[in-house]
């Protein structure tokens, strides 16, 4: 099984992309779920969302104490919440930001697998609001599944009823550029 929790904020699209992760990892062939976890419930509020995905039957319905992956939708969220809790090393943590290599090290003391995108970047290239599609890219390439043309398929399924044509389409660019972004930090 593979467990990813996703730190954000309200509002910036954590449950949705891990929704569209879950969705992804399905049409893979996958069992799956995805779920938010709110504190309080308002815009710009610390978050998290869940994605479990597995070859079995999936029976735990508990929140993911102990990822394999932590995704960091908002880099001010690093020193207000512990978003390394219960990652192992053998782990990986994938940060949007544009804070350089260095300091990101400082900051996370972290020694698995570091990877970075500067999804807010990308996203204004692309023409979206939110970096979360970004990210989604970035860390299906560095788990190297699902696969580029599985996630695209789910976005188009979970926005078809959300988004215009227009805006499916910058999302799809979105996520190509994350996928194709991402950035290994050496430890």
């Amino acid at each position: 099984m593979t467990e990813i929790r996703w730190h954000g904020r309200g509002g910036q699209g954590a449950k949705t992309v891990s929704q569209l992760m879950a969705m992804a990892f399905k049409n893979t062939g996958y069992f799956v779920q995805a779920f938010p976890e709110y504190g309080p419930e308002r815009s710009g509020a610390p978050m998290q969302a869940y994605t479990r995905s597995s070859e079995k039957r999936i029976r735990l319905h508990c929140a993911v104490t102990n990822p394999d992956a932590v995704v960091v939708l908002d880099d001010s969220l690093i020193g207000e919440i512990n978003i390394l809790e219960g990652l192992e090393s053998s782990g990986l943590a994938l940060l949007n930001t544009s804070i350089d290599n260095e300091n990101i090290k400082k900051q996370l003391a972290f020694d698995g697998e570091l990877f970075s995108v500067d999804g807010n970047r990308l996203s204004k290239e692309s023409g979206v609001k939110y970096a979360n599609v970004v990210v989604a890219g970035a860390l299906a390439a560095v788990l190297g599944i699902p696969s580029l043309e599985h996630l695209k398929e789910a976005a188009a399924e979970v926005f078809e009823e959300k988004l215009n044509q227009s805006l499916i389409d910058k999302n799809l660019r979105a996520i190509e550029l994350g996928y194709k972004m991402c950035n290994k930090i050496q430890i």
